[in-house]
């Protein structure tokens, strides 16, 4: 063990020390001059079986085939262990991802430990440096294309358990957001595969890093705008301030939003007419969603003329309270007399409305409205319009009214 590796407990050295062990105890028992006799089964023993074929003894041929057999049984007892023993005991478990897990897990699992064996088996010949280096890369290469292969199917499984929670919420936002996340996980499991198989196979991944921050630098500059988009729809994905089908306002924008894009937001406007929004501005705007609000809130004032007895004022607001109050839309509801207007007798009505269907709700105050003016016609209360009293003030020297005017 390293000098300059640091633990913090017995326990912990003790474990680190174990695992390198177990790392370590086949590559110096195949490095030795001698192979263990267990290693080679006993046949460089047998007589008859030293005859070189191809440069190599015949009971290396003989060794080898072993090993793939048992390479391959190898692969079957793995199998069947997470076939019959822990999928069993995965079955008492209420979650069913560990059941998800090893059954994802069955097939790679036989592909990695048949190339372990099968390499310690091609480590009893003495291949020449340039075969033994090409084998030796390419069960890595297989190894690592089974564990990307795990990698990118354990990211499906998280992702399908993602959507079947998304399907229960039916947000459209959610599942726009879900190919992207799971597109990019891919990715990102394929680059990380690539760099670490790459540096086990002794390429430069420093160089390579290097060279592809620089190139990132120049491409992120080059689509500044496109990536800020970019990060204005994750905004828009992760904090959802709207939903597909929303109403929103934002400065002079007003209407309901149709598609959320990676570069824009659609918006079709009360006129009808599609208005689309790049994401850095949406992410950046103050948002105000209409159809998030808990209910619809009008506010009237209702104007009776001046010659309306205080009696009439007074029974004007009890019919407003007759009509409105026991609607089972209605939320809650205020009524006041409180001002007098330049040309009318003002009555205050603040209804805050159930829903936020807006078709619904403009045809159930339609009703309200006319049932309101019925009754105010029946009682004789007569709402106020705009007027204007002129009074003229006479001249003093002019002749009365009536008075003959005299002929010049």
């Amino acid at each position: 063990m390293n000098s300059d590796l640091r633990f913090t407990g017995k326990g912990t050295a003790k474990l680190a020390g174990a695992v390198l062990a177990a790392l370590a105890w086949p590559q110096a028992l195949l490095s030795a001059a001698e192979p263990a006799a267990w290693l080679t089964f006993g046949l460089d023993r047998v007589p008859g079986l030293g005859y070189e074929v191809l440069g190599n003894p015949l009971w290396q041929y003989l060794a080898f085939l072993i090993y793939v057999a048992l390479a391959f049984y190898a692969s079957k007892l793995l199998d069947a262990l997470i076939q019959h023993r822990l999928q069993k005991w995965a079955a008492r478990t209420q979650t069913k991802l560990d059941d998800l897990l090893l059954e994802l897990l069955r097939g790679p699992i036989k592909v990695v430990a048949f190339v372990v064996f099968l390499h310690i088996g091609l480590r009893l010949f003495n291949w020449p440096v340039w075969a033994s280096k090409f084998i030796s890369n390419g069960l890595k290469i297989v190894v690592a294309c089974s564990l990307t292969y795990i990698a990118i199917k354990f990211v499906d499984l998280l992702a399908g358990l993602w959507h079947k929670q998304m399907a229960a919420h039916d947000d459209l936002a959610d599942h726009q957001l879900f190919p992207i996340i799971r597109k990019t996980l891919k990715i990102f499991v394929v680059v990380v595969a690539v760099l670490v198989t790459s540096q086990n196979l002794g390429m430069n991944v420093t160089g390579l890093l290097a060279s592809l921050s620089i190139g990132g630098l120049a491409v992120g500059l080059a689509a500044q705008d496109a990536l800020s988009n970019f990060f204005g729809a994750v905004a828009i994905f992760a904090d959802k301030p709207f939903r597909i089908g929303d109403r929103i306002q934002l400065d002079s924008v007003d209407g309901s939003v149709e598609a959320i894009g990676l570069r824009s937001t659609r918006v079709r406007n009360l006129d009808g007419h599609l208005v689309t929004i790049p994401n850095r501005t949406m992410a950046n705007a103050n948002i105000v969603n209409v159809s998030r609000r808990p209910n619809i809130k009008t506010v009237m004032n209702i104007g009776l003329t001046y010659d309306t007895p205080a009696a009439q004022v007074e029974r004007a607001v009890q019919i407003i309270e007759e009509i409105f109050r026991p609607h089972p839309r209605t939320v809650d509801l205020l009524i006041s007399f409180n001002k007098f207007e330049a040309s009318s007798l003002n009555v205050l009505v603040v209804h805050r409305w159930g829903s936020t269907d807006y078709p619904e709700y403009l045809r159930g105050f339609q009703q309200l409205n006319l049932e309101l003016k019925r009754r105010f016609d029946a009682e004789g209360i007569s709402f106020a319009f705009p007027t204007q009293t002129i009074y003229v003030r006479p001249d003093p020297g002019a002749p009365p009214a009536g008075a003959p005017v005299a002929a010049r």
